[in-house]
This record gives C-alpha cells, structure tokens and sequence, in this order.
C-alpha cells in the first residue's frame, strides 16, 4: 500500500481500505483529506467511501458505532485514531435544508461524488496506486484554486444552507476564490443561513476565525451578503469613520480586518474578542471636538454578549471573550495605575490573550507599543504570589472581630487586599488596624458603642 503518512487516522485509513476490499468491496479516500494530499497538506482527519453495507461495515469492524446509520455512516475507531467510513449513496428530497429525507445506496461511486457539495471535495483516492478518480472537475478546480458547488448551485444550497459558509471557509482557509456562478447563487440564497441552527453556524464562523484567512474570511462573508444575515453587528463596522490621530489605517471594519488579519493560531476567544471588541463603535459614535465613541467598551461587552449567547457560544466562553472585550482599553491607563489596581488586570483569567488583543488592536492603528511592553514586563515579572496573594482577612474574620455584616464589608476587604497588594501591610494584625484607621472600631450591637 501507498505510504500514507505517518498520523494514526492515516494508518487506519489505510487498513480499513485494505480489510474492504479484502472482502470484495470498492474502497477509496474520500473528501477533504484527498483535497489536502493533492495540495501537499497533511489532512487533519480521513474519510472512507465504499460500495460496503452499514451493516457490512459493522461486521468487519466489530469496534465501530453508528453515527448516521440512516445515511449509511460507520464511525471506526482504534485506539486515539477514528475515520468515519461512508457508503456510496445518492441524496433525495432536502425538505428542511439541512438533511436528505431519503437516500439510496449505491454501487457507483460516480453517484457517489455527484451528491456532494463542491467539486473539490468530492475526489476519491486509490491510496494502493495513488490514482485520483475526478468525476466532477475537482482537479481543474484545485489547480485554478477555485471552490465550486457542483451542479445548481442554487440547488446545492437550498439542500443544506450550511454549505454557504463552508464555501466561504473552503475559500478562506486555503486561499481560493469561490467561482462566479457560486458566489451569485450564495447571494442569492444567503437569506437560508437563518434557518440553520446557531450551532451549527457558530462552529462555522469560528473555524473561519481559527483556521487561517479570518480577513479574507470576512471579507467573503460580505461580498456574498451573509456576513450581514449572521453578524449584522459586524457588518455595521463598515464606513464607521475613526480619529486619524489615533486610527490613519481608517474605518472601524479595515481597522478589525487589519486585526484578524496579524492573527497567528488564535484559540476560538480570543478570535472572537479581536472580532467584537469595537462592536459598541456604531452605535456610539459622535463627533465633538474629534471623532468620540464615548462609552463603546461597556456598550461593546454588552453586545458581545448578546451576540456570543444568540450564538449558543458556552457560558466560559463568552466570559472570556466579554472579558477581553471589557478590557481592551486599560492597557493606555496602565503606566498611570496603582499598583494595587496594576496587580489586578495583571491577574485576569488567561492574561496572555488580553496581551494579545492589545498588540494586534496597535499595531492594526498608531503602532505605538509601549504600553504594551510596560504591561508584558510587570507580568513576566511579578510572580503569581505577588499577583494574588493569600487573604490576609476574609468576611468570618470582620464578624469575629465584632463589625456587623453589610453591604461596607465589600468596601473593608478592598481596602485591605489595596494595601497588601501595595506592600503597605503584610500581616493580620495590621489588615486589622487598618480597618480601624479607615473604618472605625466594631460597634457592639447592643451597647451602639
């Protein structure tokens, strides 16, 4: 057999392919893992088609499981490796635009290829001799670099509106174009993307955020008109003029563009903090004296919620990214801070994409990085003890102690962690006589002394 690299979905690829056709069956690569060997990438999972039986399938591969058994698709999986195995099959009757109503397997994978969604991704792949069978002009459309629906286009999406943004990410990711007559049909279509679950859009969006051309990416998304069906809020970037003092790359949506585009590897948050975090810029923007967008970071974390929670994003992740959001602005009050106020935004969760932000928000307007490298610096040297240290006193302590639980004890504790953070006090005996400088001694309840 071929070499087939050296991953463990490779490996497995390859003896499940081998076991099919062992037992008389037609077995090839499929999809995206023969698109990426064809442009010299190594793919990041493996796909199986054949002329095999579910339940035939299941018989030689007794550790698989069903994860589509009505579209005829095996899960196989050894040890930390899986590939999911597919019977050929021709799809019929897209009623709710997403899944086939019925299928028919098939013998010929000829039928096998025209049911799917673009002609690069319909290739199947001899892994014994290497041979590429190309029923639909996927190999042309690799060497111009174009992603094509196969067939309508139209149709093709009208089946399963999902396909839209996989174009746009296809095209994204790998650096393509989408060919004319797909693209006037996704402008066509775009309005369907709302009928889509916003799962399976967030997942989507994101992997168009993480995957490598999140610029291009976006600026797909609205030249085919869906960037304003499922980020209005994004859309609404364009044309928002900024100060050039302080912005000379220009509007808000080149200035997010010029962000995304510097990105290098970014987890899904702090993608989504770099998309959102001037989102509050529209709809607060005024001219005064200059160009003002007076409260935009509160407005903006506000916004980022509400679209990151429409999204269907988990709880800790749109924490994360409101953070980021919330904060990308302290970063110019930071020389100026306390240093008790400094220790705090040094300790916020996952500090390092909060750096992040930054540099990119910089170096995407004025380029001016000195609040960046005084910030970098006090946490690469403060230590993690110096950041937050232990409480010298906590709630049950001021009881002990005789003052009366209220809404000041929040006050009373600041001030105490103030002054620890700052170096003033270092024990419990002085948090306590702090207190009583700043806020009195305990009343007695009875006595009012």
């Amino acid at each position: 057999m071929k070499d087939m690299g050296g991953s463990q979905d490779a490996g497995l690829a390859g003896q499940i392919v081998a076991a099919l056709r062992a037992h008389g069956f037609q077995a090839f690569l499929v999809g995206g893992c023969v698109r990426d060997r064809l442009l010299g990438t190594e793919p990041k999972d493996y796909d199986v088609a054949t002329d095999a039986l579910p339940a035939d399938v299941l018989r030689l591969f007794p550790e698989s499981q069903q994860v589509g058994a009505h579209f005829g698709v095996i899960l196989v999986r050894r040890q930390a490796a899986e590939v999911e195995v597919a019977t050929f099959r021709t799809d019929f009757s897209y009623r709710d635009g997403r899944r086939p109503e019925r299928v028919v397997f098939e013998k010929d994978p000829r039928q096998d290829a025209a049911r799917r969604d673009f002609t690069i991704n319909a290739l199947l792949m001899d892994p014994d001799t290497g041979q590429v069978l190309d029923f639909v002009g996927g190999r042309a459309d690799l060497a111009a670099r174009l992603v094509r629906a196969i067939g309508d286009p139209a149709l093709r999406f009208r089946e399963d509106h999902l396909r839209m943004l996989r174009a746009v990410r296809l095209a994204a990711s790998l650096g393509f174009e989408v060919e004319a007559d797909t693209l006037q049909a996704i402008r066509c279509e775009a309005a369907g993307i709302r009928s889509v679950a916003a799962e399976r859009v967030r997942d989507e969006l994101t992997r168009i955020l993480t995957e490598g051309g999140a610029r291009r990416g976006l600026e797909l998304l609205d030249a085919s008109g869906l960037l304003v069906q499922v980020l209005p809020e994004a859309s609404a970037l364009q044309g928002v003029a900024q100060p050039p003092e302080f912005h000379p790359e220009g509007d808000v949506w080149i200035h997010t563009l010029m962000m995304l585009d510097s990105m290098r590897s970014p987890s899904p948050e702090l993608a989504w903090g770099v998309l959102l975090h001037d989102v509050g810029k529209p709809p607060t923007f005024r001219v005064a004296e200059r160009i003002r967008f007076d409260g935009h970071v509160e407005l903006g974390a506000e916004m980022a919620a509400s679209i990151l929670g429409r999204l269907r994003l988990s709880h800790d992740q749109i924490r994360h990214i409101v953070a980021l959001v919330a904060h990308h602005l302290r970063f110019k009050d930071a020389p100026k801070m306390r240093e008790s106020t400094l220790k705090r935004f040094l300790r916020l969760e996952r500090f390092e994409e909060h750096l992040e932000l930054h540099r990119l928000d910089c170096l995407a307007s004025h380029r001016q990085l000195e609040n960046y490298e005084y910030v970098k610096s006090k946490w690469e040297e403060l230590p993690p003890e110096q950041l937050k240290p232990p409480r010298l006193l906590t709630g049950d302590d001021l009881i002990q102690e005789g003052y009366q639980a209220g809404k000041r004890f929040a006050a009373m504790l600041e001030a105490v962690e103030d002054a620890q953070l700052e170096g003033r006090i270092g024990d419990r005996e002085a948090a306590l006589a702090l207190l009583r400088s700043l806020f009195g001694p305990p009343v007695s309840p009875h006595t009012g002394l």
